[in-house]
């Protein structure tokens, strides 16, 4: 049975939000200050899940989708919201998190960041299908909610001239002996060249390894093959295993990875990111400064060509081995050190053996820093980085982290804001600045409260 919803607000999947006598419903394919006509199709004692079946009143936030593969296609769920207006839906939900996760009102907005919103994917993970009943091959991401690969013959989201090479791709694998056991293609898109990486259960045939280099030269493009684990990947033609990259040139840098490395997918963003959160740690030509989470060194080599010296750590040794070339490569190793360790696991002792540092930058993945803040918090008042710098991509668990700085360790929280480094989808890019100054004094009466709440506030 139908039933018409006003919409209140807009949840990051995308859903519109209404009320019905206290109880939130959850709107598929509605947006705030519409009135819909809508089922619902799931019912649970806290919420519902609604269908929009039509639109009675649209908002002036509603766009056509561009995309030919948007309400199948998993990858983006904000397609029919005006861009502008899905960075200040983000903004919002930021907002939200500290107000309600961390209860922090965030004292400056910070100007989002912006980059291209379309085409700006250089890297993902591609599944691959063969469908008969579809006509062989399908290349692309899942369909949403579903397990099924989308029909895609175009991707906008994708580089140019990779989306335009989707239907040949798929011609191409359709061909080869083994079609049936290539589960997914990995792309890594670099300054220089662009990386396909083919997942194959079952070794090649002398037959498909010739039908990849013809590809390759007529589209340009360097194979990579993975045929067990990550670690086996290798280039198709031994010459091409350092061309990938992206530079840095505000730096001076050249930043070379693998393809299966953790990088940024928004290399336009990256690198206002850099230049963004560099600006914000204000780091001075004495400082000493760490970067943990640092990865391949995105952040830690810009550093170094500001401050005296700087510290990476990393729980993928791998990253290190690379951002320790990169250093020696630059000429930066004087300046720098790595070193490989599970950041979940820390300690304030751990971090006092670490010595002083003036400035931090904290880039963790979704899972936050939680461990980190706590011995950050636990420091004595001389011992404390004057400024933090926090990167996230999870705005709960940043708010849940910002609660035990401020509420037990004694930060301020400066400022915050969003980045918009995946435009059409509900992903949250952010960054937030604390300080600490030593003649506040430390909360200690509010120390248990304050880390139930940065701890429950998920919950």
């Amino acid at each position: 049975m139908s039933e018409f919803f006003t919409i209140e607000s807009l949840d990051l999947e995308a859903r519109g939000i209404a009320r019905r006598e206290g109880k939130t419903i959850f709107v598929e394919g509605a947006l705030p200050g519409e009135t819909v006509r809508a089922k619902v199709v799931r019912r649970k004692p806290s919420y519902e899940i609604a269908v929009t079946e039509e639109v009675l009143h649209a908002s002036s936030l509603r766009v056509e989708p561009k995309c030919p593969n948007f309400g199948v296609c998993g990858g983006c769920l904000m397609q029919h919201v005006e861009p502008q207006a899905q960075v200040a839906i983000k903004q919002r939900a930021l907002e939200d998190c500290f107000k309600h996760i961390a209860k922090l009102d965030i004292p400056q907005i910070l100007p989002a960041l912006y980059g291209p919103f379309w085409h700006y994917r250089y890297r993902a993970r591609l599944s691959v299908r063969y469908v008969e009943k579809k006509g062989g091959i399908l290349i692309g991401f899942r369909e949403r909610k579903s397990s099924y690969v989308a029909d895609m013959t175009e991707c906008l989201v994708l580089p140019q001239r990779l989306s335009d090479m989707l239907p040949a791709l798929r011609q191409l694998i359709a061909s080869l002996s083994i079609k049936e056991r290539i589960p997914q293609m990995e792309v890594a898109v670099g300054d220089e060249v662009l990386v396909l990486v083919l997942r194959h259960l079952e070794p090649f045939e002398a037959a498909d390894i010739a039908k990849l280099h013809a590809f390759a030269a007529e589209h340009d493009v360097s194979w990579w093959l993975q045929p067990k684990g990550p670690d086996t990947v290798h280039p198709l033609l031994a010459e091409d295993e350092q061309k990938l990259a992206y530079r840095l040139d505000q730096f001076g840098l050249r930043m070379a990875y693998r393809p299966t490395d953790f990088t940024q997918v928004n290399h336009f963003i990256n690198r206002s990111m850099i230049a963004k959160a560099l600006n914000l740690l204000a780091v001075e030509a004495g400082d000493r400064v760490a970067d943990l989470f640092c990865g391949l060194g995105n952040f830690s080599l810009p550093l170094a060509t500001q401050a005296k010296e700087v510290v990476g750590i990393e729980g993928s040794e791998a990253l290190t081995e690379r951002a320790l070339a990169a250093a020696a490569q630059h000429g930066l190793a004087d300046k720098m050190s790595f070193s490989t360790l599970n950041l979940f696991e820390v300690d304030v002792e751990w971090l006092r053996a670490l010595g002083y540092f003036d400035r931090m930058l904290i880039d963790p993945p979704r899972d936050g820093a939680l461990a980190v803040v706590r011995a950050l918090a636990a420091l004595k008042a001389q011992e404390r980085p004057k400024r933090i710098v926090y990167v996230s991509c999870n705005p709960a668990t940043l708010a849940r982290d910002a609660a035990i700085l401020v509420r037990v360790g004694g930060y301020r929280l400066i400022s915050a804001g969003v980045i918009n480094m995946f435009p059409h989808t509900g992903h949250v890019e952010s960054i937030a600045v604390f300080e600490y100054h030593p003649g506040d004094p430390i909360p200690a009466p509010e120390a248990e409260e304050g880390e139930e709440q940065g701890e429950a506030l998920l919950a």
